[in-house]
């Protein structure tokens, strides 16, 4: 697999079986090169400033409308319904999410979807979802788009190779990719896959804003990498379903060709790929503990500055220096809502309970911090430089909404772990007011 490198770029991409596809000199002749047909995506308004615009042109075999009507489809279990069950400020964490055997239950990445938690709405174009996917088996002779905003996907076991309408990526654990807004794909798996994904309605994806970091540092645009063109000129006598996420519903219609027939392609809204070991880490040399907005990887953002819709957030290997402090994040309650998931290894604050695979959801305002036994390690350390997280990645989808989670995320998954609490009983006071 080839890719093109840089974040937001205007890239430029046929495939080599069709030198000259891509039309010169403009976007829409009266006749493309080969007999394709042109079209054009928009992740954007058409009249949004030069720096936020965002589009591409496609030519492909034939257009994305040839299809039979769209018919609702009940599968997976994706929902914004965010009153099906009354609202619960506590801690919560999940045990690892598990993934049906193939013998049993055959369940690709569309009827793997889970919905976990949420807010806002999508037909408002203002909100986000934290969704779990749980797969075993590829999908075959069909894809999805998705009409409500963009995905971010991180998986956690197993690889995921996914064709897009731009070409393919192959996207492991430690790596994420982003689908955007309208974006067809289909993913092909190898056995027993599950991952983590954030959706955002409303806002595209980017790098934060530095400041005074400067000019480099987190992660770097140049390790984004986009799918080269890749078409594949296939009937299906048989019927390709191409599934639309519309206002959080599944539906489903019928063409009898692969959508995958795009020969060129020119444009900056494209989908993309990152691998965290990539990721500059900026950390405190002297004292005290830097606010975790200093592991951004990427931001979707509102119109309020610095305030994010969404925030995807690593917590990577790293040294660990600073004087006469404790090291280990510390007790916080927050105006954002956290849900933080485990790709590998420990995270350093809960190295019991929290588990690759699961999760946990911190709300707006609810108290939350480092268990017993890691305040007590970490209060009698001797404070000497140390590796933090080596054989780890924690991460956190962080937003300024107040989330609500699902039936199927406090219930019906049967992954929530009701003890999660009992990490904070054995806490005891150290206080003694004749010892300064």
């Amino acid at each position: 697999l080839q890719y093109m490198s840089g974040f937001g770029n205007e890239h430029v991409s046929e495939d080599p079986r069709c030198p000259g596809a891509l039309p010169e000199g403009q976007n829409n002749p009266q006749v493309c090169p080969y007999g394709l047909y042109a079209e054009q995506l928009s992740g954007s308004a058409f009249t949004c400033p030069r720096p936020t615009n965002k589009r591409s042109w496609l030519y492909r075999i034939l257009p994305s409308v040839c299809h039979k009507p769209f018919k609702p489809l009940e599968e997976g279990h994706l929902t914004h319904d965010w009153d099906e069950i009354e609202p619960d400020p506590n801690q919560l964490r999940w045990k690892p999410f598990e993934i049906p055997k193939a013998p049993q239950k055959k369940m690709d990445f569309v009827s793997g979807l889970h919905t976990l938690c949420g807010a806002g709405e999508p037909r408002g174009r203002n909100g986000i979802a934290v969704h779990i996917f749980v797969c075993n088996t590829s999908m075959v002779d069909r894809c999805l788009y998705n009409s409500d905003g963009d995905f971010l996907i991180v998986p956690q076991q197993g690889k995921l190779l996914i064709t897009t309408e731009f070409g393919k990526m192959l996207v492991e654990p430690n790596e994420i990719c982003v689908i955007q807004q309208g974006m067809r794909f289909s993913v092909e798996v190898f056995g027993e896959t599950r991952g983590y994904i954030l959706e955002v309605y409303g806002a595209h994806f980017e790098l934060p804003d530095l400041g005074p970091i400067g000019a480099n540092g987190l992660a770097n645009p140049r390790d984004f990498l986009v799918p080269v063109a890749w078409y594949e000129d296939r009937q299906v006598p048989g019927g390709y379903t191409v599934i639309s996420k519309y206002q959080g519903k599944l539906f489903a219609a019928q063409q009898d060709f692969s959508p995958f027939n795009v020969v060129a392609w020119h444009g900056n809204y494209t989908p993309y790929k990152y691998h965290l070991e990539k990721f500059m880490v900026i950390n405190a040399v002297a004292f005290d503990h830097a606010d975790p907005s200093i592991f951004t990887v990427l931001t979707a953002k509102t119109t309020r500055a610095g305030v994010a819709l969404a925030d995807f957030v690593i917590f990577p290997p790293r040294w660990g220096v600073a004087n006469n402090t404790f090291r280990p994040p510390y007790y916080h309650r927050n105006c954002m809502s956290e849900f933080m998931g485990l790709i590998k290894g420990h995270y350093e604050a809960k190295e019991e309970g929290f588990q690759p695979g699961g999760g946990s959801l911190h709300s707006m305002m609810t108290p939350h911090g480092p268990d017993a036994d890691c305040f007590e390690k970490a209060s009698k350390a001797k404070l000497e430089p140390e590796r933090v997280a080596d054989g780890t990645m924690a991460f956190m989808f962080e937003s300024s909404l107040s989330l609500a989670v699902t039936k199927w995320g406090l219930q019906t998954s049967n992954r929530l772990d009701k003890n999660y609490y009992k990490c904070w009983e054995p806490l005891k006071s150290h206080f003694n007011p004749k010892c300064k």
